[in-house]
């Protein structure tokens, strides 16, 4: 599949679940704010009720007091005549025999239709001012008795448990059952009451509400509620779009993590090929020495001295060793994947490793025109690895060095050690070869990885080698790390734990 469809396939279908998360959020959103909304209602309507209930409690007491202190006896004289003209009313306008037969037929009997209508008449009409003088004063009882300015302080007037009584019910008929939490202040903000086990959690949500707004400003109050557990509330109605959207990021993170995997997989796909590529390159070279080789040894008509034997024995023996060395070097990685190597480790001296290996190497070095220095200042070299394996380390990096020196000028390699701390030795390769790009450093100890060298054809390899570094420095606790400037040269840092021979 190519990139691009990849990319393509990547885009929609992000889009695709960004959008699906877009809307579950959006649907939370708006149920939170009607849940929301729905409880605050529900809560401003019961501090309504409440402030209502208190000030309809407090008018029934001024009432009762007011009956009982004799402030309103008028009602009492005036009330059965009240009821006896309505009574009349009723008797001038029914059946006559509810009145008393004899009265009303001698009434009708000595008077003419147009006088019993003028007499209903006057008796309604008198009626209806009696009424209205009746409505008037208990207009102006009830007044008094609302409007006059209380005696009692706040404190006195209001009682918790009316309070909460009348708030409880009124949440309990929307189906709200939550504990509660209020104070009645005044209105410059003096406290006067507080509920016995207030709770100062969630008063940032804080409901209020006046009550006896009718009294002057000095003798209203406030009420002031919250909900501790309001926030869990509102936000449980959406609990179960919660998973919904836990799932939908987590098949998000999913698909993400399947595009970065089919990435890394097409890449390591075209390593893979360049790599196959380039190992039968590698082969292919000392496969057709050999067996150019051996057909000049079996062609009886060409004359082969005793040199010319010899010379094409040494081409087949060292295009042999050329081979197994490359088929050793990919056995020894896969070796690796399989039991994680195989190992005799003992205790070494760095120093002595080094200097063999500089000593072993000079040869190649200087036949390629450049120079080898050491500098071995280590005290503390005394290590516990495997000799054979660290040989093999510091070899791969000095031939990575042949391989890539710069072609404008002599190569100089320079391999040293020092003493980093109590715990690790420092050691270290430098050359002054072509470098490593910035983006391809990180990636230089990749298995079947090979730096681009552009046009250049005569760098040999599969890949493995620094890679195989890798793997014996992590296999004995240690750390290893590149510094490269292109075009300036490169440098190998290696750390490895040292032991105490004191």
């Amino acid at each position: 599949m190519k990139k691009s469809t990849i990319w393509v396939i990547a885009i929609v279908m992000g889009i695709i679940f960004m959008v699906l998360l877009y809307l579950q959020a959006s649907y939370l959103a708006d149920v939170v704010r009607m849940r929301q909304q729905q409880f605050d209602t529900s809560v401003n309507r019961a501090l309504y009720l409440a402030a209502r209930n208190l000030e309809i409690d407090e008018t029934e007491r001024g009432l009762y007091a007011a009956l009982k202190e004799g402030r309103i006896d008028t009602l009492h004289a005036v009330r059965p005549r009240l009821i006896n003209d309505s009574l009349m009313a009723q008797e001038l306008q029914l059946d006559p025999r509810t009145h008393g037969r004899r009265t009303l037929q001698g009434q009708l009997v000595a008077q003419t239709n147009s006088e019993r209508e003028q007499l209903r008449e006057g008796n309604r009409q008198e009626l209806n001012d009696r009424l209205q003088r009746q409505k008037d004063f208990l207009t102006q009882v009830a007044y008094d008795i609302l409007y006059k300015v209380p005696d009692k302080p706040l404190a006195q007037r209001v009682k918790g448990e009316t309070i909460d009584h009348y708030v409880r019910m009124a949440l309990k008929n929307d189906g709200i059952n939550l504990d509660f939490h209020f104070t009645v202040t005044t209105v410059d903000g003096r406290e006067v009451f507080r509920c016995a086990d207030y709770n100062s959690k969630g008063e940032k949500q804080t409901y209020h509400r006046i009550i006896f707004p009718n009294d002057p400003p000095a003798q209203s109050g406030i009420i002031n509620l919250h909900f501790p557990d309001r926030d869990r509330y509102i936000f449980a109605a959406a609990r179960y779009l919660l998973p919904a959207i836990a799932f939908t990021v987590i098949l998000l993170i999913m698909f993400c993590f399947t595009i970065y995997s089919i990435f890394r997989q097409k890449r390591l796909t075209e390593i893979k090929n360049d790599f196959i590529n380039n190992m039968t390159h590698e082969f292919k070279t000392p496969i057709s020495s050999i067996s150019l080789a051996a057909q000049m040894l079996s062609d009886g008509s060409v004359s082969k001295s005793e040199s010319m034997v010899q010379k094409l024995t040494g081409v087949i023996v060292d295009e042999t060793k050329r081979l197994r060395f490359q088929v050793e070097k990919i056995l020894q990685v896969s070796l690796f994947d399989r039991k994680g190597g195989a190992y005799k480790s003992s205790e070494i001296n760095i120093n002595t490793i080094a200097e063999d290996v500089v000593s072993t190497f000079r040869l190649k070095v200087e036949s390629s025109g450049g120079t080898i220095d050491t500098d071995l200042a280590a005290r503390r070299a005394t290590i516990f690895a495997d000799p054979v394996h660290i040989t093999n380390l510091l070899f791969n990096l000095m031939d990575n060095a042949v391989k890539y020196k710069s072609p404008d000028r002599e190569l100089h390699l320079c391999v040293s050690t020092r003493d980093l701390d109590h715990r690790f030795v420092e050691i270290v390769v430098a050359d002054n070869g072509i470098g490593i790009r910035r983006d391809d450093l990180k990636h230089i100890f990749d298995r079947f990885y090979r730096v681009h060298t552009g046009n250049r054809h005569d760098v040999k390899g599969f890949g493995l080698g620094l890679a195989y570094v890798k793997n014996v420095v992590d296999h004995h606790k240690g750390s290893i790390r590149a510094e490269s400037d292109y075009g300036q040269g490169t440098r190998f840092i290696l750390h490895l734990p040292v032991i105490d021979v004191e």
